[in-house]
């Protein structure tokens, strides 16, 4: 009795499709760890606007050279 090559090539898909989902997952378990760290420091600061100070900005020194002209 000869078996296909389906059955061998369907169960390599399924395997690497289970490991992509695992390495997915602790992806996914490493950015939440990152984040809680993050906010550990620093409970008080939004890590999205973190160092953004208000007021006036400083120009960028390409627009300060042309500026000057």
């Amino acid at each position: 009795m000869v078996r296909s090559k389906y059955t061998f090539q369907k169960r390599e898909k399924e395997r690497a499709r289970q490991k992509k989902q695992k390495e997915k997952e602790a992806r996914r378990i490493e950015a939440k760890e990152s984040k809680a760290l993050a906010r550990a420091e620093n409970p008080a600061e939004d890590p999205d606007i973190a160092g953004i100070v208000p007021g006036p900005q400083a120009l960028p020194e390409q627009w300060e050279d042309s500026s000057n002209q």
